[in-house]
């Protein structure tokens, strides 16, 4: 049994000039690992939240294993869920609206402007426990690494 090979095989020397018919992913996968490493820096910097001075803290971070709920405190009687502004009354309401549904719950993320007075902190942080948040982390940035 014969077999014939492509461009009509003949066996002359015109078989080395016939086109080939698969496509060269090579510079498809390339264009895609370019695109891979600009998306996996830019993501970080793509959060957007309130704009708040953190104060310095010297404690490692903690890796999470879900998406966190943020409350932030940027002056007295002014509070963030994410990014959206609430009265303090209507906190836990709200912030119960957005655990709703998602298991395991997620932890709440405290951020407080440094200029913030200590009591303001506190009297949201304890709204935060009677609404019935029982994991709240307080966020700092870290402090500059001593020599």
């Amino acid at each position: 049994m014969a077999m014939q090979m492509p461009g009509g095989g003949g066996g002359g020397d015109d078989d080395d000039a016939a086109p080939i018919a698969e496509m060269n992913v090579t510079p498809l996968v390339d264009v895609m690992l370019v695109l891979l490493i600009i998306f996996m820096v830019a993501a970080p910097m793509m959060t957007v939240g309130v704009p708040v001075r953190l104060p310095q803290a010297t404690a490692s971070r903690v890796p999470m294993p879900t998406q966190p709920i943020t409350v932030t405190v940027v002056a007295p009687g002014e509070i963030y869920l994410q990014e959206n502004r609430v009265e303090e009354a209507e906190l836990p309401a709200r912030l119960a609206a957005a655990r709703e549904g998602l298991d395991p719950a997620p932890a709440v993320h405290l951020r407080g402007d440094k200029d913030v007075p200590y009591g303001e902190v506190l009297r949201v942080l304890g709204g935060l426990r009677g609404a019935g948040v029982d994991r709240v982390a307080l966020v700092a940035d870290p402090a500059p690494a001593r020599r």
